[in-house]
């Protein structure tokens, strides 16, 4: 019976142990998306975004992944600073990871100073053993 129980325990820590595994990666990955996006460059940002992804704006517009990239790297959407705070990651089964958080960023769209502060839901999902994001979508915070 003590046999059978220490089986049942250790059973039990592997997948708790996948689990804080990955939450890590994804943490991981949300930080290499917001580096990404401040240095603008196009290898590390496709890299991270799955090809499928639906990059939500807090204004309404909606990006596939080229554009996304695209306006990463020629001017229209710069990053100077992102600071994130209050995150939390939730897996869903062993392949998708919802994460949320706040963003605070200054930017400098098309040469224009500026601002943000948004409410960020993040969908990832694990691709040949790597978390690529899938969806973004922005919610402007007062």
């Amino acid at each position: 019976m003590k046999h059978a129980f220490l089986l049942l325990a250790a059973l039990l820590a592997v997948p708790a142990a996948a689990q804080q595994k990955d939450e890590q990666a994804v943490v991981q990955a949300v930080e290499s998306l917001r580096t990404a996006m401040i240095k603008g460059e196009k290898a590390p940002l496709e890299a991270i975004a799955a090809p499928e992804l639906s990059y939500g704006h807090s204004g309404g517009l909606v990006e596939d992944k080229a554009t996304f990239v695209e306006n990463l790297t020629n001017g229209n959407s710069v990053f100077k600073r992102i600071d994130l705070s209050d995150q939390s990651v939730k897996l869903v089964g062993t392949d998708v990871a919802i994460v949320r958080h706040q963003l605070v960023a200054e930017t400098a769209n098309k040469g224009q100073a500026g601002t943000v502060k948004l409410a960020i839901l993040l969908v990832w999902k694990k691709i040949n053993r790597q978390w690529l994001l899938i969806a973004r979508q922005a919610v402007k915070v007062p």
